[in-house]
């Protein structure tokens, strides 16, 4: 695959970004699947157990033709509990969420109804890599076995 190629273009480049994501000492393990029922969408989904406790659970709708994410979810625990999460669902009332509509991320306190801006996310380039390197930097108490 070429650099500048879009990996949202196809089954094949994608499935090979997201294990390459994957194939990191910090992840101890995934269930992440990436599959399409036609040669235009596809799903990601499944969830990455790091070493340091974090768990992300994720699924994308892909566009192929369009070389787009069309919707997503991605959520973090540590353990049982929920930190934080990101999601497109809009919330055009919202004023405080206009500058990067529909992308945002719920945060505690009130973490159903605290959300702010995520400028990190996008539907037009991977959001697994961006994902990956937050949580090894953002996430509390995190150190690094490596």
């Amino acid at each position: 695959m070429k650099v500048t190629e879009n990996p949202l273009k196809s089954l094949t480049h994608y499935s090979r970004l997201v294990a390459k994501v994957l194939h990191r000492p910090t992840v101890g393990r995934s269930t992440i699947a990436v599959w399409s029922d036609s040669r235009y969408t596809g799903v990601t989904e499944g969830e990455v157990f790091f070493v340091n406790g974090i768990r992300l659970r994720l699924r994308e709708e892909l566009d192929f033709s369009a070389g787009l994410i069309t919707a997503y979810g991605y959520e973090v625990y540590r353990g049982a509990e929920r930190l934080y999460w990101y999601d497109d669902f809009p919330h055009p009332h919202d004023p405080d969420l206009a500058s990067t509509f529909s992308h945002h991320k719920h945060i505690p306190p009130d973490i159903k109804h605290h959300r702010i801006p995520a400028p990190e996310m996008s539907f037009i380039q991977p959001n697994l890599p961006v994902l990956g390197g937050n949580l090894l930097v953002t996430v509390p108490g995190f150190q690094s076995k490596q």
